[in-house]
């Protein structure tokens, strides 16, 4: 099948260039294992270009010395044409990282929506300055107060399983605050950003306040992270990127936000309903293909209601629809590359030897809907997890739940808790109280009652421990990319007199003594 969106260059300095060295990466459909378009294998040379280029615009009274309501007309006007080109948007998505179209076009309402909500933000912002209300310091000679201000030119690394929603998260509040971006998309998933690039230019979006440069993490996100002209990485990915992504702005003594990994719990309580709770269970592990930093793959189910609650997991598990993700209904799409799809056996086959039960899936389903190709796991439930199996203690980014029993609240928060992650965790119980207990022990940055996975532009994403640091979205996304100046105005009549005046000389020589 043909590619639903144009071959496009690098987007640099408002136009779209050829990588300096010539280099182009095929994109591959997870579906169909076939190269169906390129994209370019851009490098440090493309990276310098880039930020030069959003340095130039950042400088000059293109962008950062507008006003938010300047800025909000762009951001509106980018969200009005990611709704227009929704369809086609979304079945890039689905061609590029094969996630099923259901879930593609939902993102691109979620694109849309956060680019819209941060125009507001950026109007918003406006209103913040001009009615800063003054620090009361405890001195009447002066007037304190704050101004926000863009950061500058700031680096945006994006991953694959949501290529134009991740890189959203980043771009709008970015270009909201008044920041200059350079945006380096995930080399296994990057075409609907650089048709981001394409809204941008057809917006008229001032040249340099957006670039786009694909390519590979080490020739081109590597690069990004490091480079000296940035006032900021904002970096979206695992936690062992994170880390060289850290130590590599470190070097420059400029700050790194990380939206890292996970490896999330769902509790299930003896009174949950096990209708609900089991589909619950199900969207927590296995949308997104499972290839989702904040799955719940951990669930811990009270003993009492286990068996009940595996019988209907296995049954709904092996009810979902698993096919050609461009086909409407689809609820499960092949994984993202033969990498990831071999990766993800890997583990299942580490989940057999530990002593797991395999209680549904763990191969490629045998569906003759999507036929010997693709990078296709069947929907996978292990049982009899214990804490020490390396399912239960790392990310598989995969459709794979693993399930252990707990016999006491204690017990399942002690459970939830010993992870290094700390992205997200839910608990299902019809007890309020216990809600409100369990949401308040569990040690993450995201807690859903009675569900699980929601998320909203609106309020705050990020994690603790190996899960990352900083918030995106809602407002604290935007205070990412704004810096805090004090602006201090001394107002008093008075002199300040902290040095004492030099003697006055007298008008008159004193008498002589007769």
């Amino acid at each position: 099948m043909d590619s639903p969106v144009p071959f496009r260059q690098l987007f640099i300095g408002g136009s779209w260039v050829p990588p300096i060295k010539g280099r182009y990466l095929d994109v591959i459909n997870p579906a169909t294992e076939q190269a169906f378009t390129m994209i370019p294998g851009g490098t440090s040379e493309d990276v310098d270009a880039a930020v030069t280029a959003a340095t130039a615009a950042f400088k000059s009274d293109r962008w950062n010395r507008t006003t938010g309501a300047y800025r909000a007309k762009f951001l509106r006007a980018m969200a009005q044409k990611i709704r227009e080109q929704k369809s086609l948007l979304a079945k890039a998505e689905t061609m590029d990282c094969g996630k099923p179209i259901d879930e593609a076009e939902w993102d691109m309402d979620d694109v849309a929506t956060c680019f819209e909500y941060y125009a507001g933000q950026a109007e918003a912002l406006d209103g913040r300055n001009s009615a800063a209300p003054a620090i009361d310091v405890g001195m009447a000679e002066f007037d304190v107060r704050v101004r926000r201000e863009a950061l500058g030119v700031v680096g945006l690394i994006t991953p694959w399983n949501y290529p134009l929603l991740m890189a959203a998260w980043k771009v709008a509040p970015a270009l909201a605050a008044g920041c200059c971006a350079v945006l380096k998309p995930s080399e296994l998933a990057s075409l609907t950003c650089l048709e981001l690039a394409a809204i941008a230019e057809e917006v008229q979006l001032p040249p340099g306040v957006l670039n786009v440069v694909t390519g590979t993490g080490p020739e081109a996100g590597a690069p990004l992270s490091a480079h000296p002209g940035l006032a900021k990485v904002a970096f979206t990915g695992s936690a062992a990127t994170g880390r060289r992504v850290s130590l590599a702005a470190a070097a420059n003594l400029r700050p790194a936000s990380l939206e890292l990994g996970g490896k999330s719990a769902l509790l299930v309580f003896e009174d949950a309903d096990v209708e609900k709770a089991v589909e619950w269970a199900m969207f927590g592990a296995f949308w997104t293909n499972g290839q989702i930093c904040s799955s719940t793959s951990r669930l811990l189910v009270h003993q009492d209601v286990a068996p009940t609650f595996l019988e209907h997991l296995k049954k709904r598990a092996e009810s979902i629809n698993v096919c050609d993700p461009l086909t409407p209904g689809c609820r499960l799409g092949p994984l993202v590359s033969e990498g990831q799809y071999h990766k993800v056996l890997s583990y299942i086959e580490a989940g057999k030897a530990d002593g797991a039960s395999l209680l549904t899936g763990g191969c490629r389903p045998g569906t003759p809907a999507i036929g010997t190709a693709g990078y296709f796991v069947a929907p996978t439930v292990f049982t009899g997890v214990t804490p020490s199996m390396r399912i239960w203690r790392e990310e598989i980014f995969g459709p794979v739940l693993s399930v252990a029993t707990f016999a006491t609240e204690a017990q399942a928060v002690e459970m939830a808790n010993d992870s290094e992650y700390g992205l997200a965790g839910a608990v299902i119980s019809a007890c309020p109280e216990r809600c409100r207990r369990v949401s308040e022990a569990l040690e993450c940055g995201i807690v859903w009652v009675n569900c699980s996975q929601p998320c909203f532009c609106y309020a705050p994403w990020g994690g603790i421990k190996n899960s990352g640091h900083g918030r995106e979205l809602g407002e604290w996304g935007l205070e990412n990319f704004l810096s805090v100046k004090q602006v201090t105005k001394y107002v008093s009549p008075d002199i300040w007199g902290w040095y004492s005046p030099p003697a006055q000389q007298q008008s008159q020589e004193a008498p002589s003594k007769l």
